[in-house]
């Protein structure tokens, strides 16, 4: 059966980095993004350096009926499926302390990275569970850190590390062929921290690459929180 994958959020970033990697190790790209001319600048980046992108589709996360129209069109187009790799997100307001946070970024985060990802995953699983797929969530832990906490993010984050130990457990009570597991890449630079870039950050090239070994390792990591660069933490 031929490899192919869905990443969402393959546009930029690390979900850029990813696709690109693992379509340089065999599988057939199909790119998720909410953006048609940023899609096809990726797409056209991609095939540039041997990449086989199948195709794109277009999902916006805060937006329901774009998830199951996305999700139609793959299970029409693309009933190979075999990989979903759960990358787009949004940051919310990182600058806000927790006591001052709004409302309304606590909702429009949640809205996308759980809401949304929980949406698209749930419209996917019976054709993953067909093809004996699997599920990467790329997220951060759900231990707080002392360095760096935007409560919005993390709690989006959070109830997505939730998500994935309550399916993972579910799937193997159930006997369903689904695997399912999450990947924090650790300080990378991207558009999300506004490229920042300080001792300790890797960038977009060395995640793609290594997230690529950890999904081709041939391992079942069925409910494990895997960590690319684990946080050092300081003295």
């Amino acid at each position: 059966m031929e490899k192919l994958v869905l990443v969402t959020g393959a546009n930029k970033g690390i979900g850029y980095g990813i696709a690109k990697h693992l379509g340089l190790n065999g599988w057939n790209i199909i790119l998720g993004a909410r953006n048609e001319e940023r899609a096809e600048k990726a797409i056209q980046d991609l095939r540039s350096v041997g990449v086989n992108v199948v195709g794109w589709v277009n999902i916006e996360l805060s937006d329901l009926r774009s998830i199951d129209t996305a999700a139609n069109e793959i299970k029409e187009h693309f009933p190979t499926l075999s990989l979903l790799v759960n990358n787009a997100g949004i940051p919310g307001n990182m600058a806000e302390a927790s006591y001052e946070t709004d409302i309304s970024n606590i909702k429009e985060t949640i809205d996308v990275n759980f809401i949304g990802t929980f949406a698209l995953t749930k419209a996917l699983i019976q054709l993953l569970s067909i093809n004996n797929g699997r599920i990467v969530n790329i997220t951060v832990p759900s231990e707080i850190s002392p360095y760096w906490h935007p409560l919005a993010y993390v709690a989006s984050k959070a109830a997505q590390n939730a998500m994935m130990g309550v399916m993972a457990m579910e799937f193997q009570q159930k006997n369903m062929p689904v695997e399912i597991f999450s990947v924090h890449p650790g300080p990378t630079t991207t558009d999300l921290n506004g490229n920042m870039a300080l001792p300790g950050f890797h960038n977009i090239e060395t995640v793609g690459e290594k997230m690529a070994e950890l999904i081709n390792d041939g391992k079942s990591h069925q409910g494990e929180f895997i960590e690319l660069y684990p946080i050092v933490k300081e003295d």
